[in-house]
């Protein structure tokens, strides 16, 4: 039987193409190709990019699809060893002493593990460490407060003849804070930029400084800073504050006083595994991932940040919408695969930038 890089090499061949003119027709690199003929899949970042090179390799020499998918499943199932056990079974049944033996071991190690997990409830019901405590509530009457708040601890702000209260609701893989306009999520580091009145001038800057996760009884420590009155941004900004800039950027698209909503639009130009993110929005987290065909396109609309991944960079034509003006960019070389992050930044200046960020 053909194994299944003799035949895309053999195909290949008889159709008298070279490597790099099937790179160049199918932005597939060259050392992707080569690995598929030679069945060194080690060479792969992930079996799901993988699979979508070897689609596409197969419909550019015309190979059907159902015909080359088994031959691969069928070199995977000859690298998995057979398991020792299936070498060493033994034809006889094991004694049913020794089975009953193994229930009464089970039982009693069940047993044992109810009573030491109503012992460990008990234990922690009982230790005044983890009594419930009353909530404190303070005021920033000073600028800046930094200090440990514990679950259902909140503050209040003053700005002119308003009042705002916050809350710490609890404290998970994130802290959560209930603000005047809505529920906020803070992970360690992270910074949130309220703006206390309508007219968008006064802003709260939160700070989580350090905090346990899962951990209430450690409490969090934040930071709370309020600024004085700033001129606004034209533009509708979300609650949750765009990140200072840690890297430089691999490339800048939009420059603004004022961050604003912005479209990612992407025509495919092959086949493509492409997968996205939103960043900093609370109701639209999770992860997309499809693969996508020749002449399909996307378009993604994200208030503060995109975090992308791209199983070959040249498999896709790129461009961002906002402010009237539309930037076409590219993310990497020809059978790159790329994973950055499209987002806003802010510098010391407060001044936004809209950049294309490569991750490690």
């Amino acid at each position: 039987m053909e194994s299944l890089g003799d035949k895309l090499r053999t195909i290949r061949e008889d159709k008298g193409f070279s490597y790099d003119h099937v790179s160049r027709e199918t932005n597939i690199s060259s050392r992707y190709l080569q690995a598929l003929e030679k069945e060194d899949f080690s060479a792969f970042p992930g079996e799901s990019y993988l699979l979508g090179f070897l689609k596409n390799y197969g419909e550019f020499l015309g190979l059907n699809q159902e015909e080359l998918l088994p031959l691969y499943r069928s070199i995977k199932l000859r690298e998995q060893p057979v398991p020792v056990e299936e070498l060493l079974r033994k034809t006889s049944p094991l004694p049913k002493i020794l089975i009953g033996t193994a229930i009464a071991i089970l039982i009693l190690g069940l047993a044992a593990g109810v009573f030491f997990l109503v012992r460990r409830i008990t234990a922690k019901t009982e230790n005044p460490s983890m009594a419930a405590r009353t909530a404190s509530e303070y005021v920033l009457n000073a600028g800046t407060l930094e200090r440990r708040f514990y679950p259902g601890d909140s503050f209040l702000v003053t700005e002119g003849n308003s009042t705002y209260k916050f809350i710490l609701s609890g404290i998970s893989d994130a802290i959560t804070i209930t603000t005047p306009t809505g529920a906020v999520m803070l992970d360690l580091g992270q910074e949130v930029t309220i703006n206390l009145s309508n007219d968008r001038q006064e802003k709260l800057r939160i700070i989580a400084a350090d905090f346990v996760k899962n951990d209430d009884q450690a409490g969090a420590l934040l930071r709370l800073e309020q600024d004085a009155p700033v001129q606004a941004a034209a533009a509708e900004v979300s609650q949750m504050e765009i990140q200072v800039l840690e890297k430089e950027a691999d490339l800048v698209l939009l420059s603004s006083s004022g961050a604003f909503p912005f479209t990612l639009q992407a025509v495919f130009q092959g086949y493509c595994l492409f997968r996205y993110e939103i960043l900093f929005e609370r109701d639209r987290q999770g992860r997309n991932e499809q693969y996508y065909q020749r002449s399909e396109e996307l378009s993604i609309t994200a208030q503060n940040g995109i975090r992308l991944g791209i199983s070959n960079a040249h498999a896709v034509k790129l461009q961002v919408v906002g402010a009237g003006r539309t930037i076409p960019f590219e993310a990497g070389s020809a059978g790159e695969v790329v994973a950055a992050d499209l987002r806003w930044v802010r510098d010391d200046a407060d001044h936004y930038r809209l950049v294309l960020i490569r991750l490690e």
